[in-house]
């Protein structure tokens, strides 16, 4: 059985769900833009989530109505057939294979429903993903430009000539003959006791040409090592975080006081959203996520499932952003400044 929240998450829900269906993109439509399909399997996968939870005063009667309501509101929302228009030119797609889960869904019975629901919000996530801004180049750029630089490689600048025997290997060669001359002619020794001397003088001779050879070798690496280059410092690139471009000096302080500033002047709504995605970049520099332009609020909040004293707080502040900034929910002050508390709350866990 799907896990019981409150009241206010039940209505959440349902501003969601009217979201979805109040979507001006319908079927009717000849094509749709590229972004505005991502947005509609974005909001698709957020409705059927709703469907996870249960209110704990919502009857079995209203959850099977508002299950009856939600599945049509996405199957309206993405149709069997639509034309999305793209950078090349219109891409004709096929969601046929929603609508099929979406059918085994409504005949599954209550212990399979999960299970069913999971992966269908699963395999949305999937197309959501592929869809997502930020794959632009195609396999013709990437052999442009691979081909571009083998054309460069092959310049005579950059070749190769055969310079003949190098000088390191000169000096090796002469270093060996001079050994070989230093060891001592195999003699047949007169006799038993002059035998071991011979073995000692030729240990010893061994001996020292190896700790010779050592230094040389150690000299020759510190000669023709390359020196080490600084590399220079990585310029650090503008970042999209929920949809919203952030510069590369903008940090978590200065989105926190533009919603600051959203909030004096009444904007409580934009506020809760700027302060949000100012709670991700400073949980992005702390290394706890890593941020990046196709993840979701639910992406972000499941990457801190570890951490369950941060998760309870962040879970808290991302049902107050989806009811205030998806849901359109009329936000009062007292919603910012709870917002603004839980925000404090949730850096104090991992300070």
């Amino acid at each position: 059985m799907p896990q019981r929240r409150t009241r206010t998450t039940r209505r959440v829900h349902w501003l969601l769900f009217t979201l979805l269906l109040l979507m001006p993109v319908s079927a009717n439509a000849e094509s749709i833009p590229a972004a505005d399909y991502h947005d509609n399997v974005q909001r698709a996968v957020t409705a059927l989530d709703t469907l996870k939870q249960v209110d704990e005063n919502e009857s079995s009667a209203a959850y099977e109505q508002r299950f009856e309501q939600t599945i049509a509101g996405v199957s309206e929302a993405l149709p069997e057939h639509q034309s999305v228009q793209t950078s090349e030119g219109v891409c004709e797609v096929d969601n046929s294979w929603l609508h099929e889960e979406l059918k085994k869904l409504k005949s599954s019975s209550s212990q399979e429903r999960a299970t069913e629901l999971e992966r269908v919000v699963e395999r949305l996530k999937a197309v959501e993903e592929r869809v997502g801004p930020g794959e632009t180049e195609t396999t013709g750029d990437k052999a442009q430009t691979k081909e571009k630089l083998e054309s460069i490689l092959t310049r005579p600048e950059y070749a190769n000539e055969a310079k003949g025997t190098s000088a390191l290997n000169r000096l090796l060669m002469d270093f060996f003959r001079w050994l070989e001359q230093l060891l001592p002619k195999p003699v047949r020794p007169r006799s038993g006791n002059a035998r071991w001397m011979t073995v000692m003088a030729e240990l010893m001779v061994v001996l020292v040409a190896l700790v010779v050879l050592f230094f040389v070798v150690k000299i020759l690496l510190a000669r023709f090592k390359p020196k080490r280059r600084r590399s220079a410092p990585k310029k650090r690139e503008p970042r999209i975080v929920l949809g919203e471009r952030l510069e590369p000096e903008e940090t978590a302080v200065d989105l926190l006081s533009e919603a600051e500033a959203l909030a004096r002047r009444g904007e409580i709504r934009g506020a809760i959203r700027k302060a949000y995605i100012a709670l991700l970049v400073e949980l992005g520099d702390r290394k706890v996520i890593m941020l990046a332009q196709h993840k979701t609020n639910r992406d972000y909040l499941n990457a801190v499932r570890n951490l369950p004293p941060l998760h309870q707080t962040m879970r808290g502040l991302t049902d107050s952003f989806e009811r205030h900034w998806y849901g359109l929910v009329e936000a009062s002050d007292n919603d910012w400044q709870s917002f603004r508390s839980a925000y404090y709350s949730a850096l104090q866990t991992q300070s």
